[in-house]
């Protein structure tokens, strides 16, 4: 299994992590390509190399035009104290630079963005994940719901390219599983709006239940809403580094300003060997998951394809219908759905709030599988991402990731088949 185990010792912030990963491998190319999917208008992008206390790192940021510059919104001042106040020593993050933005976006309009962007079903539906997240931590904050928070910071341009752009590059490395350290939130007061706040910000300590966190040394803002929604999101809190872990890169993504500690976050890309299985001299992989299933036999038949896609969206391993017979002699699907344990809860949901069931029934199921890798097959229409399994060192399956193959058929008129039996040619060649 190929894992993320990440360090912030520093804070997180979006763009740290996604300079992390562009250190790690991710190509800047790549991510701008997909950017332009968003049509989110006039922006810069900036990435290079910077050092931070004798660590060369990468420093990733997104510049707006001066003049639609403007806010004056706490959900972002209260973590942007130099903005106001001119202190540039203060600066950690990418979204406090030099800049304020005028767009107010609720939660509904930022989905209509994704909605529209013509990019994976999948990234759409984790980054709609993380932006409800945030929601939920800010209108709790503020005594309200989630339909009547309007964002400065989460729907700014910056933001959502921050969030996309994380989930894109995590694509790319064909990352399976994310690890996180404890998270340095800093300490302190940052002047806002409405006053000083504490650090970490009202809404960021929201963000930060269940993930272990721990003040630091820098009385400073460390972490910000959109690092901390990563983290929630994406990411399964551990003490250590995980056992089995074998690295293979490391990356180092840079905040803006100098303090008392290296600014920066570091990422660890590598492998878990998960319990190994010996079967006949065979090395596998064998973890535990869960089984989520129902019977349904009222619901009407055209939803259940946008129930599945909606819980692979959300994370769920594999969806899948059995056809049954239920009482009274009544046709019925028995919906099942693999999945690891933290994705329980939001799968559930799903299931209840889209489909009829009043019952789910979960149990744990042991599996064997074959080591995976993703390699980048060149074809004469593009790149394709393909994945690998591996017994004993030696691959056994390889297949072409259909989104991909399926995006160069459309864009260069080749038939699909055609588009996917050249991206395995080279990836066996390769």
């Amino acid at each position: 299994m190929k894992v993320l185990y990440i360090e912030p010792f520093a804070g997180i912030s979006g763009n740290m992590l996604l300079g992390a990963l562009l250190d790690a491998g991710v190509p800047f190319a790549y991510l701008q390509e997909e950017f332009a999917k968003l049509h989110l208008g006039g922006y810069e992008l900036i990435d290079k190399s910077v050092n931070k206390s004798g660590i060369q790192a990468r420093y990733f940021n997104v510049v707006l035009p001066e003049e639609i510059a403007y806010h004056d919104d706490c959900v972002k001042e209260h973590h942007q104290e130099h903005e106001h106040g001119h202190n540039h020593d203060d600066e950690h993050l990418h979204h406090h630079s030099h800049r304020h933005h005028h767009d107010h976006r609720n939660l509904r309009e930022i989905e209509a963005i994704l909605d529209q962007s013509g990019l994976p079903g999948d990234v759409i539906g984790k980054a709609k994940e993380v932006f409800l997240t945030i929601a939920r931590a800010e209108a709790k904050v503020h005594g309200t719901t989630v339909e009547k928070i309007h964002f400065h910071e989460v729907g700014a341009i910056d933001t959502i390219i921050d969030v996309v752009g994380n989930i894109l590059a995590l694509r790319y490395l064909g990352i399976e599983k994310i690890f996180t350290a404890p998270v340095n939130t800093g300490f302190g007061f940052v002047q806002c709006a409405h006053g000083q706040m504490p650090v970490p910000a009202p809404a960021t300590a929201e963000l930060l239940q269940e993930l272990p966190h721990y003040r630091g040394t820098v009385a400073k803002e460390m972490t910000t809403p959109t690092g901390a929604a990563l983290l929630k999101v994406l990411a399964v809190p551990v003490s250590d580094v995980p056992s089995g872990f074998i690295g293979k890169a490391v990356g180092y993504g840079a905040g803006t300003r100098d303090v008392s500690i290296p600014n920066v976050l570091r990422i660890n890309v590598g492998v878990l060997d998960e319990a190994p299985v010996f079967s006949g001299g065979n090395h596998y992989q064998e973890d535990t998951l869960l089984i989520l299933e129902c019977n349904l036999d009222d619901i009407n038949p055209e939803i259940l394809p946008y129930v599945m896609e909606k819980l692979l969206d959300a994370g769920a391993l594999d969806v899948w219908l059995q056809p049954i017979l239920m009482k009274k002699g009544r046709p019925g699907q028995m919906l099942k759905v693999l999945c690891r344990s933290e994705k329980q809860d939001i799968l559930q949901q799903i299931i209840f709030m889209e489909t009829t069931t009043l019952g789910i029934r979960s149990y744990p199921v042991k599996r064997i599988s074959l080591e995976r890798r993703w390699k980048m097959a060149e074809t004469s229409w593009g790149s394709v991402r393909v994945k690998e399994g591996l017994m004993n060192g030696k691959v056994v399956n390889a297949a072409p990731e259909f989104e991909d193959c399926r995006k160069l058929a459309e864009q260069s008129g080749q038939p699909l088949k055609t588009v996917e039996a050249a991206a395995l040619k080279e990836s066996l060649i390769s």
